[in-house]
């Protein structure tokens, strides 16, 4: 589904990657076959390849046109980027900005870049290469950056910082992709409830990183909520309790899932992971004491 609305709010997602990427046995901490077997059949294709036993993910940003503003939500892994401890994200040659373009955008017209989190494959086209320097890509907008991610993933600021995963697979992140950002003044630090346009808000939901937020919508009886990393698989909704490899803090990103499944599920907002396959968009119901995926969601 590569565009919707949300209520007058009109919704363009635009892919940068689509590929097989792990087991789930090595994505999921926690993962037994009794919690992904009745589910397979429901995942395959569009979350799952049995032939290579891999999860089926895409990174992808959604631009939201509010009629006077245009916000793009995540960034994705960008080209150019030296990612030797992720290879899979690194030196990538897509054609990001020709899909920007053809879903009617220009970098220039995007006035609001939300990251929900600092990974490196969440900010990635914050920059681009021009002239062997990173220079930011979005040249007219205000870059919404997570404070609770500010000095945890800073090189440059000694104190708590990611563990053994998270600073392998980014590393050189903070350097390619955020700190031009901060050296050209084009960043804003945003906290829990802080409002990027009415009605459009970020809510502070840390386990994934400390800083990561959601981003809640709402245009008339409309609602919708772009979840970041907290749900990377329809399996997630099914098994709570599965982290993937590279939450930060296990415990508390279990509580932050069960939190925003409530939420949905309550609301009845629309829930926008950042890696879904299928419609890229959920709806999350309450099953027999747990959660269910409506992975085909109607309007």
């Amino acid at each position: 589904m590569d565009r919707f609305n949300i209520g007058r709010i009109r919704v363009h997602r635009i892919e940068e990657w689509r590929g097989t990427f792990s087991p789930p046995g090595e994505l999921f901490t926690g993962f037994f076959r009794e919690g992904w077997d009745p589910h397979e059949a429901e995942f395959t294709p569009g979350f799952y390849n049995p032939d290579e036993g891999k999860l089926f993910a895409f990174l992808q940003s959604w631009v939201l046109d509010t009629g006077s503003q245009r916000i793009l939500f995540d960034t994705g892994a960008g080209n150019d980027k030296d990612r030797p401890n992720l290879p899979i994200f690194g030196g990538l040659q897509t054609d990001f900005l020709g899909n920007l373009a053809r879903a009617g955008f220009q970098p220039e017209d995007i006035d609001v870049v939300v990251c929900s989190h600092i990974h490196v494959d969440h900010v990635g086209w914050n920059t681009r290469l021009v002239d062997g320097r990173w220079e930011p890509t979005f040249r007219n907008a205000r870059y919404i950056l997570p404070v609770g991610d500010r000095d945890y993933w800073d090189p440059l600021i000694a104190g708590s910082g990611p563990g053994e995963i998270g600073t392998i697979v980014n590393a050189g992140m903070f350097e390619d992709s955020v700190r031009p950002i901060l050296q050209a003044g084009r960043a804003e630090w945003a906290g829990d409830g802080f409002e990027i346009a009415p009605h459009i808000t970020l809510g502070a939901h840390p386990g994934h990183t400390p800083g990561s937020m959601v981003m809640r919508v709402s245009s008339g009886e409309a609602r919708a909520m772009f979840c970041g990393d907290i749900v990377h698989h329809p399996a997630q909704i099914y098994e709570p309790d599965w982290n993937s490899i590279f939450c930060e803090d296990p415990t508390q990103a279990r509580e932050t899932r069960r939190r925003v499944l409530n939420e949905a599920a309550d609301s009845g907002a629309l829930l926008i992971p950042a890696h879904f396959g299928g419609d890229h968009v959920v709806r999350v119901v309450r099953d027999d004491g747990g959660f269910r995926p409506i992975l085909s969601p109607a309007f």
